[in-house]
């Protein structure tokens, strides 16, 4: 398994916590608690993004701005897209 440096909640300066605020800001609030933590409590696909931090805004952002409650398609509807393009993907988060 290939491993990845990450930054920790505790070491992360000022962007990356802004960028952790601000993207998590995008999301429902039920996404705060992860279904799995790794690396100090963070998923591990955002972690991994953790020493590029306008990365990890723009990456996990879109998500977010895709799951707004503004857009015509219900909630359940984005859930369901989410999850067949996971599928499609073969994603296994």
């Amino acid at each position: 398994m290939a491993w990845i440096r990450t930054v920790s909640l505790e070491e992360a300066d000022e962007s990356l916590s802004r960028a952790m605020a601000d993207q998590r800001s995008l999301y429902p609030p039920e996404y705060a608690q992860p279904v799995q933590e790794l690396d100090q409590g963070l998923p591990g696909i955002v972690a991994s993004h953790t020493l590029i931090p306008q990365a990890l805004f723009h990456a996990f952002a879109t998500f977010g701005a895709l799951m707004s409650p503004d857009l015509p398609l219900s909630r359940r509807q984005h859930e369901m897209i989410a999850t067949m393009v996971s599928l499609t993907n073969s994603c296994h988060y």
